[in-house]
């Protein structure tokens, strides 16, 4: 099991797509386990979920098994040649990752949904507000199960002059998080709970270490 403030990310060094999400490479990644809703408040085991962090030299890659025991709340008519806005509405998975801890005000967000939508963001916090930048093309990819009262997404985020590869040793900040249900029951769970009055999971300053190694 990870630190509750860190995760460690092996090092794998085939280079699989990994689209094969019981693939055994998964196993090298101890288990980052979200049962906590953003407030703190410990979520019921029906919505837990762990995630598994990987890297290669080419990219990151996460997966997310999420325990699945109500109606999906996901789209109809999905569409996933290009990112969808307000993916952060419906049954979704969520990344956020801030590469360099000399700006701790930039970061990204990636998203994928069971339905294999996804949507990727770069954001900076500002004295005014955030600031996003909806034009950001990360060329992350998907990939998602939905089976047996689980959810199992994949994602991965190829390194780019925006998202540079690391060393063994670097750490960057990190958060992973999963948004689930509808209406008043919604929850949102995260690894490293923000403590927000309102869910909020654009909080870098309470996001954990990813430790690459």
């Amino acid at each position: 099991m990870s630190h509750s403030d860190r995760i460690e990310a092996p090092n794998y060094s085939l280079e699989a797509d990994l689209d094969d999400l019981d693939h055994d490479a998964w196993s090298l990644a101890h288990p980052v386990l979200l049962t906590r809703y953003w407030s703190g408040k410990s979520a019921p085991a029906s919505r837990h979920a762990r995630a598994n962090v990987l890297w290669t030299d080419s990219a990151l890659l996460a997966r997310f098994v999420c325990d699945q025991h109500e109606p999906l709340v996901i789209n109809s008519s999905p569409q996933t040649d290009k990112k969808t806005i307000g993916l952060w509405n419906r049954d979704v998975c969520e990344l956020f990752l801030l590469p360099d801890l000399t700006k701790p005000n930039f970061y990204f967000e990636f998203e994928a949904a069971p339905t294999g939508e996804w949507l990727d963001l770069a954001l900076r916090i500002t004295a005014d507000g955030r600031e996003t930048d909806w034009e950001y093309s990360s060329g992350m990819t998907t990939a998602s199960l939905v089976r047996n009262n689980e959810i199992v997404t994949g994602v991965r985020i190829p390194w780019s002059n925006r998202l540079p590869k690391p060393g063994v040793g670097d750490e960057w900040l990190a958060n992973l998080c999963r948004c689930v249900g509808a209406g008043e029951d919604r929850g949102y769970l995260a690894w490293r709970p923000t403590f927000t009055p309102l869910p909020n999971f654009h909080v870098p300053e309470r996001y954990g270490r990813l430790l690459f190694r």
